[in-house]
């Protein structure tokens, strides 16, 4: 069973999301118009990919040729492989959704029911491209290269890299052309959102995908991926030759697979008249289908329920995650309510009151977490034995996203409902279908939000379990505070995700600017664009946006993971562990309040939209898309992107330990 049903479980992903791409490619796609715009977004998103992956081509075979003349050919093997799967996730999970997205806004001519199945039928081909593309790579490496995970975290380190560069281009992306589109469109020209004479319209749509679709993608295979080597390596230290308890992790995400197909099947043919009950729904039948099966194979393997306990701790975190989450940025609680009313007196208020919502909203996330780690340390033994308590903590990962197909499916349900609205306005369509997609991008603003607590905390977890396989790795017992060396270690650790924030946030700033006076040139240029009579250059805001994400993205993407190495190789195995340990602290706090600000932030503009404050138009309107348009980098660009660069890191440790610990430290040695 070990590696059979791994593999099996794989492939029924990939089945699975096949057969619901081709019943979502037999659905109707409209009229002309309707068709030549969707045209316009599925060609914006693929060239953006296409141009993309031939940056990270040259990046894939350097990193490859370093690892290998460093490390090892196996480990330069598993590297390749993982960034081509992620690339092939992000890929096929992005196709689909850029034509799920015309047939939602079709489907929304005959009510909520059918448009809800399309664009969820559309996401969830992301989330079972993520699972099976991962569970089927680690499996067949793992079992190539003699049952033996150690060369499987160049597969992670693969997987990480990719993502690094997907979240923060496509969210560079996307941002730059939300920021324009809003600014001018909405607050200078005062024309809707979406509005076709917007020339800025289909980037911000494409950018949809490619930040919201194919960057989550990558950046929660990463996640999932991870937590399994973490977990992979610590059993196969702790249980040497037991390969029942060494494949458990594998064994149970097999069991996750399963359980996300049922729940994904139940959520998009549920007739439950509200989409977010439907939704929830499907992700509790899944998560209570984990319960189930880890519950009895935790028996089958161990002979207790000690890691069950641990499974079951990261699962229940997770979902307490995305509570809280919702709680801080859905329009029906207090802190979206207060941002919005702080909007009467000015866009300065706006921005002061939502920093303040994100700045209260990392506490309780971080309390859940440090729960989970504490009781999924201790039920696993760790009073007795710490490398035990460690991999509890790694299976509490690994619990946590053991539906991972079904929370991408629910995440990027949300942009294709997004796209959807967009293109019946553009379209012209009745303004019944508006309704219909408006209501289904609401619940897809919150599925998003919880999305983001989600990867947040499977974050911190997954590279808290990293941390510990480099700790077993590098055979450090103890990190201590007191050594100046290892405090510098934590102490540039936790500047990292500030440097790595402004540095994204900058780049959103700057790709924004050029959009924004673009929209302005073609407003002001361009005869008879205001009365629709005027054609917009949409390909010129696609080029700027493409320009600028991959131009952008490659700062950020090489100092994650040049640091670490510089690090480890100057200062030596303690100092970065101290980085690491640094790193995670502060990048888990910045990236829940850039989330959640944002979040809030968004939620308080549509909560006006709708009518509260003197709805659009309105100051206390025009103040919350400022609060929007700040919050937007933060939740889409340089808050998620946290997530990946403490993993990453970690990761770049654990897969270059061997050569650290011989060969680092060359200037901690020259001081002594």
């Amino acid at each position: 069973m070990g590696i059979t049903l791994p593999i099996i479980c794989g492939l029924l992903a990939l089945i699975f999301a096949f057969i619901l791409s081709t019943g979502i490619a037999k659905e109707d796609s409209g009229n002309d118009r309707m068709k030549e715009i969707s045209g316009y977004i599925h060609e914006g998103a693929m060239a953006f990919l296409m141009r993309e992956y031939k940056y990270l081509a040259g990046f894939i075979v350097v990193v490859a040729i370093v690892i290998f003349a460093a490390i090892d050919y196996k480990t330069a093997i598993c590297f390749v492989f993982g960034a081509v799967f992620s690339i092939l996730a992000g890929y096929f999970g992005m196709n689909v959704a850029t034509k799920a997205n015309v047939r939602t806004a079709q489907a929304a001519r005959d009510g909520q029911s059918k448009a809800l199945k399309i664009a969820f039928s559309g996401g969830a081909v992301m989330g079972m491209s993520v699972v099976g593309l991962g569970v089927i790579g680690l499996t067949i490496f793992y079992w190539v290269f003699g049952n033996n995970p150690e060369f499987i975290t160049g597969f992670g380190l693969g997987a990480s890299s990719i993502a690094l560069f997907a979240r923060v281009g496509g969210g560079i992306y996307t941002k730059a052309a939300d920021v324009g589109a809003d600014l001018v469109g909405k607050v200078e020209a005062g024309i809707p959102e979406d509005d076709p004479r917007n020339p800025a319209v289909i980037a911000d749509n494409v950018g949809d995908n490619v930040g919201d679709v194919a960057g989550m993608g990558a950046d929660l295979f990463e996640s999932y991926v991870g937590s399994i080597i973490s977990a992979l390596t610590l059993g196969y230290f702790l249980f040497s030759g037991d390969q029942p308890k060494i494949m458990f992790p594998l064994v149970l995400a097999s069991i996750g697979i399963l359980a996300s197909i049922i729940g994904t099947i139940f959520a998009r043919n549920s007739k439950n008249a509200s989409p977010q009950k439907a939704l929830n729904a499907g992700t509790y039948i899944g998560g209570i289908l984990v319960i189930i099966g880890s519950f009895i194979l935790s028996n089958q393997t161990f002979g207790d329920y000690k890691a069950f306990g641990a499974i079951l701790a990261g699962l229940v975190v997770g979902i307490l995650i995305g509570k809280v989450t919702e709680i801080y940025t859905a329009d029906q609680y207090k802190s979206v309510k207060r941002i919005a009313k702080q909007s009467e007196t000015g866009p300065a208020t706006t921005i002061i009151t939502g920093f303040a919502v994100g700045m209260y909203s990392t506490m309780i996330p971080i309390i859940l977490i440090c729960i989970g780690i504490l009781f999924s340390f201790y039920i696993m033994g760790g009073a007795s034995n710490v490398s035990m308590g460690l991999y509890g903590i790694s299976l509490a990962a690994v619990g946590m996203l053991s539906t991972t197909g079904l929370v991408v499916a629910v995440d990027a349900y949300g942009p294709i409902a997004d796209n959807a609205g967009g293109i019946a306005e553009m379209s012209e369509l009745p303004h019944s279908v508006r309704e219909v997609t408006d209501k289904l991008d609401s619940v897809g603003n919150t599925t998003a939000a919880i999305g983001k607590g989600f990867a947040i905390g499977s974050a911190a977890l997954t590279a808290l379990a990293l941390f510990a396989s480099y700790a077993q790795a590098t055979e450090l017992k103890s990190i201590d505070l007191l050594t100046p060396v290892t405090l510098v270690g934590v102490l540039i650790g936790a500047m990292l995700p500030f440097l790595f924030g402004a540095l994204t946030m900058e780049s959103v700033g700057k790709a924004a600017n050029e959009m924004i006076e673009e929209v302005r040139r073609q407003f002001k240029t361009i005869p008879g664009i205001m009365e629709g009579k005027g054609k917009p250059d949409y390909k010129k805001c696609v080029d700027i946006s493409t320009a600028a994400a991959l131009k952008e993205m490659i700062l950020p993407g090489i100092l994650a993971i040049i640091v670490p190495l510089a690090i480890g190789m100057l200062l030596g195995v303690e100092a970065l562990g101290g980085l690491i340990g640094g790193a995670v602290a502060s990048g888990v706090l910045v990236a829940i309040l850039m989330a959640n600000a944002g979040g809030a932030w968004d939620n308080a503009k549509k909560y006006i939209e709708g009518g509260a404050h003197g709805g659009k138009g309105s100051d206390a309107h025009k103040a919350a898309v400022v609060g929007d348009t700040v919050g937007d980098p933060f939740k889409d660009t340089s808050g998620p992107a946290m997530n990946i660069l403490i993993k990453l890191m970690t990761i770049v440790s654990l897969v270059f330990a061997p050569v650290i610990l011989q060969y680092g430290g060359i200037l901690l040695n020259l001081l002594k």
